[in-house]
């Protein structure tokens, strides 16, 4: 307890270094969202801490990067890196938080993405006294290039090696291509514990409510933190997804952003595919379902529309 006291305190430090550089609000329904994290995530003990402490800049480092990530705009994201990276270690300091840090590292090279992209496009023209412009978002396509270049020469990760033969037999039996195991690489880094500040957690990253939507139980003990359950139940949910939206794109973006965002930007743009619709989706969306396609086909060597969608099983 003492040690999580003083992770709080030294927290609050960092970030008000970097609410300086960095205006920083938060909305009612984010600060509601951070509450009930707070109530679902945390013991009683970490809940009085929280309320002695300054609750506001707690709600942030929580918060966040989760914020940006289902924001808008991708580019947004290039403004986080030095955050990141100035939590991570004292995320990676504290057995209540470090399953936290599992979740940002796996995501850090989101950042870096955003950023490449940022400094390919010329900054909008100002127009004296009007706000600027936001950056548009970027093409999928554009996205892909920059995930493939990013990991061309990334190797395995060493904690995937005890899961990667153990789980492609659990997607292969849910009629699900077994190469989809490398989804675990993008959502945790093959590791269990992570953990986000949305409440998805495992290999898998599954909500809560997806997990008892295909019978897993997250109380008393929590089936998202041991692997052949997780999978199964991921590899049911892709199924559905798949059997749903017809394409393997639209699926994962389904399993990342939630199926209704999918549907009604479909509805709305009056479009079948994920290109079509990539620039509207939230921003971890836009680089998530790339990021897969690029790390099946760094690991593999197949394509997610050309290779793995041509060889579902049935």
């Amino acid at each position: 307890m003492k040690r999580f006291c003083t992770f709080i305190a030294v927290l609050a430090t960092v970030l008000v270094c970097v609410a300086q550089q960095n205006t920083i609000t938060l909305d009612d329904q984010l600060l509601q969202s951070a509450e009930q994290w707070a109530k679902d995530n945390l013991d009683e003990d970490a809940l009085r801490v929280l309320q002695s402490a300054d609750r506001e800049k707690v709600r942030q480092v929580l918060n966040q990067l989760q914020r940006e990530f289902q924001g808008e705009y991708v580019v947004d994201l290039a403004g986080l890196k030095d955050t990141a990276r100035a939590i991570l270690p004292l995320l990676e300091q504290y057995e209540e938080t470090y399953p936290y840090a599992l979740w940002l590292k796996a995501r850090l090279d989101y950042l870096d993405i955003a950023d490449q992209y940022r400094l390919r496009i010329p900054p909008p023209v100002p127009v004296p006294g009007r706000p600027p412009k936001p950056l548009p978002n970027p093409p999928a396509a554009t996205i892909r290039e920059l995930w493939i270049h990013k990991i061309i020469d990334r190797p395995w990760p060493k904690s995937a090696q005890p899961y990667v033969t153990r789980l492609k037999p659990v997607f292969a039996s849910e009629h699900v291509p077994p190469e989809l195991v490398w989804l675990a690489e993008v959502e945790s880094s093959f590791d269990v514990r992570a953990r986000s500040p949305a409440g998805a957690a495992g290999l898998f990253q599954l909500m809560p409510a997806t997990a008892k939507r295909f019978g897993l139980r997250t109380w008393p003990l929590d089936q998202r933190l041991r692997p052949e359950p997780s999978a199964r139940a991921s590899a049911q949910y892709l199924h559905y997804l798949h059997r749903h939206f017809r394409d393997w794109r639209l699926a994962l973006a389904a399993y990342n952003s939630g199926e209704g965002t999918v549907e009604e930007l479909l509805r709305r743009r009056k479009a079948h595919s994920f290109d079509a619709i990539a620039t509207g989706l939230p921003a971890e969306t836009q680089l998530f379902v790339p990021k897969v396609e690029a790390t099946i086909l760094r690991r593999e060597g197949v394509s997610l529309q050309k290779g793995v969608s041509t060889r579902i099983l049935h």
